[in-house]
């Protein structure tokens, strides 16, 4: 069967097709539209597979390792800077091991077209010590999936499987399976001790992890997403890995004339690569995101050859790369080469207006942004510490509103540390689904010391930045500040529309004025998600009408 499918959906429909019980995942570009595909696939949703939108990406993390432990196939999916929060339980996960194959897909994003950094999660895998994969097409996502469950159960190992936005947000034609394999049935490991990671424990398992990299190596050397290409012209060996690899496939009229590795398998697989370097005169290395295969190759070849790459220039170190970026690092290692396409790129249109990002028309979000500082214009020394949501494009005009965004949560804590430095005022605003996936303890800390803080919650019903997921809030913030301890005085709710902005803004100097910790909940719906339930209920009673 072929499918028109985003690399998210690609490896999606590939876990379902290879007998996926459970997916957990919390939203982030460019990984959400994975754990979205899984909920509105039929066979999924006929079979019961459990898809959930988790806490944040550690609950995820750990929610998907319960499953594997009891012997279901199953995946955890999201953004790089997701694997950070993930990054306790992922890492250990290595020590522990897997029972059923577990899937952790981490979609990078170089550019940063909506993150923070250009962090590369190949990294982390190779810190956890884990096998990875990296899909260089829609096909490969799609093949990876039962492969690395595969791959998974064979080593008893969790396998991180990377993406980046390119791959994630590109469609391509899938071929795909006629009939999905049936789910595990439920087992359990022969050695359940391996899960408790006590000393006594963790120091066999370390060694046996370490002795495991052999075989994840050989692995690496006879995986079918390795491969040794020849080329007639040994002036340059070239090592490309994922989406690089096909830009460089891109970048020539016909075949690539110089010899190849190609790589979507790690540990790097070393055998391959010496050859190369034993045929050729230099090597040149193209990968997306950070320079971590040059990395190791130049850990690994230490016999003097060029190694061309991010780190000696010939390669740019920053953003994506393209046919053309693979094109100029060629000529930068090997100087003109025949057959090599060289695109003119045309200048940006003067006609085009920029449109900078800016908060929708109807946002809840504006009224507090506009209350808020109507209330700082007496205190010019006002900071306010934003957070990770659509609400931090209250940094930009007309609004300028915010004074740091950091990572997940980080608003609180920074206002609370803000304070504890002599700070006045000092305020947070936070959204709803960031609250509950990182503040809520940094609440707590501020809760503690009645730190002499504002806290915002800006409540809009939804995770209104990745397309309106669900947030694990809605209806409890309130009883969430006040479980925590938060003094109820101070714990005030307000309906954050146009006509209130006197009473926002009231608000707003009532609560910078106490002396100690206050929690602002301002809601209102967002107004995209708002739009969707109005003519999903029209829908329903024009159905009901017609009955």
């Amino acid at each position: 069967m072929r499918r028109l499918l985003l690399g998210d959906e690609a490896i999606a429909l590939g876990a379902i097709n290879a007998g996926l019980s459970g997916a957990y995942a919390y939203p982030g570009t460019p990984s959400t539209e994975i754990l979205e595909y899984i909920q509105k696939d039929s066979v999924a949703r006929a079979r019961g597979v459990h898809s959930h939108w988790s806490s944040n990406e550690k609950t995820a993390m750990e929610e998907a390792l319960g499953m594997s432990y009891c012997g279901k196939r199953a995946i955890t999916s999201m953004k790089h800077v997701g694997l950070n929060v993930a990054a306790d339980p992922f890492v250990n996960s290595g020590m522990t091991g897997a029972n059923g194959g577990l899937l952790v897909i981490a979609a990078d994003d170089p550019s940063m077209h909506s993150s923070q950094n250009e962090q590369d999660s190949r990294y982390y895998g190779s810190f956890a010590m884990v096998p990875m994969l990296e899909p260089g097409t829609q096909q490969e996502a799609y093949d990876m999936a039962r492969y690395g469950f595969e791959l998974s159960e064979r080593c008893m190992i969790p396998v991180l499987t990377r993406l980046v936005t390119r791959l994630s947000h590109s469609r391509a034609v899938v071929e795909t399976d006629e009939e999905p394999s049936q789910e595990n049935n439920l087992h359990y490991p022969a050695d359940p001790r391996r899960w408790v990671l006590m000393p006594a424990v963790s120091k066999v398992r370390n060694r046996q992890l370490i002795a495991e990299q052999q075989l994840f190596m050989e692995e690496s050397e006879k995986s079918p997403f390795n491969r040794y290409e020849e080329g007639a012209d040994h002036r340059l060996g070239i090592i490309a890995s994922g989406v690089a690899y096909n830009y460089l496939r891109e970048s020539f009229e016909g075949e690539v004339p110089f010899p190849v590795v190609k790589i979507g398998q790690y540990p790097l697989p070393a055998k391959m690569i010496r050859t190369l370097h034993d045929k050729c005169e230099k090597l040149l290395i193209l990968e997306e995101g950070q320079p971590f295969i040059e990395e190791k190759v130049r850990g690994l070849l230490y016999e003097g050859k060029p190694i061309c790459g991010k780190h000696s220039g010939e390669v740019k170190r920053d953003g994506e790369l393209d046919p053309d970026e693979v094109g100029k690092a060629i000529v930068n290692a090997a100087g003109e080469v025949e057959g090599l396409i060289r695109r003119e790129v045309p200048a940006a249109s003067e006609i085009v207006v920029p449109r900078p990002p800016a908060l929708c028309q109807g946002c809840g979000h504006r009224d507090v942004y506009s209350a808020m500082n109507a209330a700082l214009e007496k205190y010019p020394d006002a900071k306010v510490f934003g957070d990770i949501g659509c609400y931090t494009l209250g940094f930009l005009k007309p609004f300028n509103a915010i004074d740091s965004c950091v990572d997940m949560g980080a608003s609180i804590t920074m206002a609370k540390g803000a304070a504890d430095a002599g700070q006045f005022p000092s305020l947070a605003i936070i959204g709803d689904s960031t609250f509950t996936h990182s503040g809520m303890t940094g609440l707590l800390d501020a809760i503690n010391e009645d730190s002499n803080i504002v806290v915002v919650i800006s409540d809009n019903l939804t995770t209104g930045m990745t397309g309106g997921q669900d947030s694990q809030g809605t209806g409890k913030l309130e009883e969430i500040c006040l479980g925590l301890g938060a003094d109820p005085k101070h714990v005030r709710t307000i309906d954050s529309l146009p006509k209130l902005h006197d009473q926002i803004k009231a608000l707003f100097e009532e609560e910078i004025n106490h002396k100690g910790l206050s929690v602002i909940i301002s809601r209102r719906e967002c107004i995209q998600t708002a739009r969707r339930h109005a003519a999903a209920k029209a829908k329903a009673a024009n159905a009901t009408n017609n009955k």
